[in-house]
This record gives C-alpha cells, structure tokens and sequence, in this order.
C-alpha cells in the first residue's frame, strides 16, 4: 500500500510538472500576442526568464527563501540541542548528509525544508514547533522534512517556485509595456478570427496567476502525502507525526511566514482555505491524519 501510494505521487508529480511548464508557455505566448502582437516573441520571453529564475532559485534558493520566512541559521549544536540532534538522527537514518537548521521565531508550530539537492538542503522550525512539541512528535515532524529532501521534493518545489515568478513577471512585463506605450497592434488583421484570439490571449493573461496558484498548490498537495508516507518509513512510528499535525491543526496563523512560501510548509501556516480545498495550499489534515492511522 505505502509503494503503490509513493509510486502514484510520483506519478501525479510529473503530470502536473509538465502542465505548470506548458502554462508557463502559453502565458507567454498570451502575453506576446496581447501587448507586443508576437507570440513567437512571448513564448522566447517566457523560455528565457523561466531559465533565468531557475538559474537563480536553484543557486540561491535556502537564502532566498529562508530570508523571505525571517529564519536564522543555528550555527553551534549547543544553541537548540534537542533540534539539532533530532535532525542529525532523522539525516542519518534518511541517509542524506546533515541539513543546515533554521529557527523562525513565531510561536504557530510549523516547518519546512527547501533547497536545490540534498547536498544543498536546510530545514527550518519555528520556536511554536520546539515549545509544543515533545521529542516523538519533533522526530514525525523532521522525518518527513529529511523526506522532502531525500525524495527531491525541496528541488521541485524550488522550480515550482521560479515558474509562479516567471508567470507573474511575464504578466507584469506584458501591462508595463502596456502602459509605456507598448502593444499598438496593426487593424484590420485577421478579422473575426483575429478579434477572437486576442480575447482569449487576454482572458489567459488576466487568470495567469490564479492558475499558476493552483498548478502550484496541486503539486504541494501531492507531495505532502508521500512525505507523510515516507516519514513514517524513517521513524517506524506514525503515532508521532499524527499527534504533531493534530496540534499544528489547532494552533494560531504563523505571522513570520511569506505567502509565496507557504507550500513549503508542512501545514498551512496561514490557516485558510475554502469549503472546496481548490485554494489550500495542502489537503487536509484530517485526511492525512486518516492516512497515516492505516499505515
């Protein structure tokens, strides 16, 4: 059962991976036709800054976004000893190479991993997560961040990540030329056909974002489960990471957390959601929890 559910993750993974670079391409080539009457132009646009921002995410990805979640690196083991040495055991059972430590100060408990490779990777904690916790329960929570690493989520997600940012600089890009007195299309071009395609391109255009949102909240959606699975594998202990999401489940909104980030998170950190789950950012903790109680 757990191979069967790691295997169709994975699966789910890819498929939405490939639809979130499509999206990127036709968003660009929506915003060439839009604002610079070029499709062609709009879709080299998009390769390149999507190539640009991965170049940038995956080189610098743990400062950046650790910077954005105001997280400060534990440099010494003797600062937060029990953290430190739950990771180290957590890395050494994954067998992925010790991650670097973070610690947000916010009182909602939560965490995350990101960064390009296991080589390259970092987990971050809040102080709520080391205060409500005990040992068992922090050892569910890092068990499945060392699985987002092991499993080369932190990479995915970092990439999900560049290509949300590449579809809003595409979108800002096309309006700005827009306002600067780009744009001007020649008339009598196409006719009908041509009147059509131009409201759809900018039907495409206006929803870019939204659908960048949900490309990228499906992938996290994914994820979630199979490091849920994979973190139970590593601690043999389910009842630990259930007790933990129980808990996170019933604290506060984090105020620390940046919104761009929020999928990294092992719950959502600002609490929200609608009565459809289409804009969570993770499924829902009942469901996990309903999960892992079968494992």
């Amino acid at each position: 059962m757990l191979f069967q559910q790691i295997a169709r993750n994975k699966r789910r993974t890819v498929y939405v991976m490939i639809a979130f670079f499509l999206l990127v391409l036709v968003i660009g080539a929506a915003v060439g036709y839009v604002f610079f009457n070029n499709s062609a132009l709009g879709i080299v646009m998009a390769a390149v800054l999507g190539v640009f921002y991965m170049l940038a995410m995956l080189s610098r990805s743990t400062e950046i976004v650790m910077g954005m979640n105001h997280a400060e690196e534990i440099q010494q083991e003797s600062d937060f000893p029990e953290l430190w040495h739950v990771v180290e055991d957590m890395a050494l059972v994954g067998r992925v190479p010790m991650p670097r430590v973070f610690v947000i100060a916010d009182e909602s408990p939560n965490a995350f991993a990101t960064g390009n490779n296991p080589e390259h990777s970092a987990v971050a904690v809040t102080q709520g997560l080391l205060e409500r916790l005990n040992r068992e329960e922090l050892e569910g929570v890092i068990a499945h961040e060392i699985s987002h690493i092991r499993n080369y989520d932190i990479r995915l997600q970092t990439t999900a990540l560049a290509l949300s940012a590449v579809i809003s600089a595409l979108v800002n890009l096309g309006f700005n030329s827009f306002w600067w007195g780009g744009g001007r299309r020649r008339d009598n071009e196409g006719g009908g056909a041509n009147a059509i395609l131009m409201v759809l391109s900018i039907v495409v255009v206006i929803l870019a974002p939204v659908a960048a949102t949900l490309a990228q909240l499906a992938l996290s959606r994914n994820r979630e489960y199979l490091a849920d699975a994979s973190g139970v594998e590593l601690t043999r202990n389910p009842q630990g990471l259930i007790n933990a999401l129980d808990k996170i489940s019933q604290s506060e909104p984090m105020k620390a957390a940046d919104p761009s980030s929020s999928s990294l998170y092992i719950a959502n950190p600002f609490k929200s959601g609608s009565w459809t789950h289409l804009f969570d950012t993770h499924p829902p903790i009942e469901d996990r929890i309903a999960r892992l109680r079968k494992m």
